[in-house]
């Protein structure tokens, strides 16, 4: 069931289409999501209760490598998409391949556009597009002390 969410982002754009016929309101975030820990479930259930419809973008490998470095990800692209497709609150599921969803964004033209509270909200990448047709930006805080980092640093600390 869950591999249907994983969709193209053409696809995605007409799915989008109808749900805004529909008048359904459509919630958008984005990440690279490697090694899915309690944090990334936190954000996600949250940013879910913000509509009707979650759609989460995930860094293809190549794009993961520009932001996180050569030795990221740890796990493939179509393992970390289908991760999240596997949360029961996540209706829709997009790889991206370039450094930042800027053209994710314009294809699902969400209401509302989520990201953590660690990303001041002028450099949202997509806020002024959204912002721009009457959409709203929300920062969700982050659980302390959980992260993707962390948790390399603890396996190196204790296997290595």
């Amino acid at each position: 069931m869950h591999q249907e969410k994983i969709v193209s982002r053409k696809t995605l754009e007409l799915i989008c289409e109808k749900a805004r016929t529909n008048n359904q309101k459509i919630v958008f975030t984005n990440g690279c999501f490697d090694l899915l820990h309690v944090g990334h479930v936190r954000y996600l259930k949250e940013a879910k209760s913000l509509g009707d419809i979650l759609v989460v973008g995930v860094n293809t490998d190549s794009s993961v490598k520009i932001i996180k470095g050569p030795r990221r990800p740890i796990l493939a692209e179509n393992h970390r998409a289908e991760i999240i497709a596997c949360l029961y609150f996540v209706d829709y599921v997009s790889l991206f391949s370039e450094p930042d969803p800027l053209n994710l964004i314009k294809a699902v033209r969400p209401n509302v556009l989520v990201k953590g509270s660690d990303w001041a909200e002028e450099k949202i990448v997509g806020a002024d597009f959204v912002r721009g047709y009457g959409g709203k930006i929300v920062r969700i805080d982050l659980s302390p002390g959980v992260s993707t980092s962390n948790i390399i640093r603890t396996i190196k600390e204790r296997y290595c």
